[in-house]
């Protein structure tokens, strides 16, 4: 008894109306057309396997200073090396670290300006405050005495006496 190819294939018709090309089973079906609630049971399996994990997770740390972010990363690519968190994730989160770095930098110097700014003010007020009571004493702008030493008869050496 020889079958064709023909009879080898499964007699039932797809959902485009084409022949069915599975091997068929001793019913003249493939598998899944002689148990269609079958394919929906091991789709729902491949889907729980390959879908969302809800792992625990440790939550993120405050990420308020460059070496928190960079701690994040660091323990963000041993998760995904170790396979706790999935690539997918760790794409996602790596433009909003990337994001929140560039923020505490920016803050980081608008700060130190500021701070750097307050010291230029203070000086300058410092300074006005000086120059004020230069004038107040008539010293402004003169040079200090200097201390002249009495002439002594030692200092004639240094003197033309012709």
């Amino acid at each position: 008894m020889t079958h064709t190819k023909q009879d080898s294939r499964c007699s039932a018709l797809t959902k485009k109306g084409k022949p069915c090309r599975a091997a068929a089973t001793e019913g003249g079906l493939c598998f899944f057309h002689a148990n269609p609630k079958k394919a929906a049971e091991l789709g729902r399996i491949g889907g729980r396997k390959n879908g969302r994990k809800v792992g625990v997770l440790d939550p993120l740390p405050d990420l308020d200073s460059v070496s928190a972010v960079r701690d994040a990363v660091k323990r963000m690519i041993a998760e995904v090396y170790a396979g706790k968190l999935h690539p997918r994730t760790a794409a996602g989160l790596a433009p909003l670290l990337n994001l929140q770095l560039r923020a505490i930098e920016k803050t980081d110097l608008e700060g130190r300006l500021a701070k750097i700014e307050n010291q230029l003010n203070e000086l300058r007020a410092q300074r006005a405050q000086d120059e004020q009571a230069s004038k107040r004493s008539g010293t402004m702008g003169k040079r200090p005495a200097q201390a002249v030493k009495p002439y002594s008869s030692d200092d004639s050496k240094f003197f033309d006496q012709s």
